[in-house]
C-alpha cells in the first residue's frame, strides 16, 4: 500500500513540475499589465499556483518556487507565452502539446499566482531567436512528453521545451544541472524549474 502511495504521489509530482497541473478554470481577468512593460522576447515566465499541487512541487523541487514555465513572445500586438502543457485543451479533441497563450491566461489560471520573470544572459538576437523557435514549434502543435525524456525533442515538457530552444542558439540554460527523482516504480533525471532558475545563464527581472 505504501509503494503504491509513493508511485502515485511521485506520478502527481512529475505532472505538477512539469506541466503546471491544476483544476480546469476559465482565466481570470488578471491585470498584467506592469509585467508586460518589462518583458522582452525570450524571457522566461515561471508560474506556480497555490493550492494542494503548489505545494506538492514545493516539496519536491529544489527551490520550490515555481511548477511550469513558458517563453515569451511577441505576436501581433501582444505579449504571449509558448508552454508545453497537457489538459489544457483549447477546442474539443485538442491534445496535449505545445501552445501559446497570451501572458494574462498563462499566470491567471490561479485566483492568486506566485510568478518571476527570468532573462536569459544572451545577446537580444539570440533570445528573440530562442523566442521564434519556441512559436514555430507551437506552430507545428509538438505533442507533450509525458515520458520526461530530455533525449527525444519531437515531444517536450516545459522545461525541456525552455532548455532545447535556447540549446538552438548556443546558450545552455540549465548548465547541464538536473534533478534525480526516485521512487519505486519511478525514477529518472528531470529539468525542474529550478534548475532554470539556479543557472547563471538566467538573471532575475521581476
Amino acid at each position: 500500500m505504501q509503494t503504491k502511495t509513493l508511485s502515485l504521489l511521485a506520478t502527481l509530482m512529475l505532472l505538477a513540475l512539469f506541466c503546471g497541473c491544476r483544476r480546469p478554470v476559465t482565466p481570470s481577468s488578471l491585470d498584467t499589465s506592469e509585467l508586460e512593460a518589462r518583458l522582452e522576447q525570450g524571457d522566461l515566465l515561471f508560474r506556480r499556483g497555490t493550492g494542494v499541487v503548489g505545494h506538492l512541487v514545493a516539496s519536491m523541487d529544489p527551490e520550490g518556487r515555481f511548477s511550469h514555465v513558458g517563453i515569451v513572445i511577441r505576436e501581433g500586438d501582444g505579449w504571449q507565452v509558448v508552454h508545453a502543457v497537457p489538459h489544457e485543451p483549447d477546442f474539443e479533441g485538442d491534445f496535449d502539446r505545445v501552445k501559446c497563450e497570451p501572458v494574462a491566461d498563462f499566470l491567471g489560471r490561479y485566483a492568486d499566482v506566485v510568478y518571476g520573470l527570468y532573462r536569459a544572459k544572451a545577446d537580444p538576437m539570440q533570445r528573440h531567436t530562442a523566442g521564434s523557435h519556441a512559436l514555430r514549434l507551437a506552430q507545428r502543435r509538438v505533442p507533450f512528453d509525458h515520458n520526461y525524456d530530455t533525449e527525444d525533442t519531437t515531444r517536450l515538457y516545459c522545461t525541456e521545451l525552455a532548455e532545447y530552444c535556447y540549446a538552438l542558439v548556443g546558450v545552455a540554460l540549465s548548465e547541464g544541472r538536473r534533478t534525480e527523482v526516485n521512487f519505486p516504480s519511478l525514477s529518472g533525471s528531470y529539468i525542474f524549474p529550478a534548475d532554470l532558475t539556479q543557472s547563471r545563464n538566467l538573471t532575475p527581472i521581476y
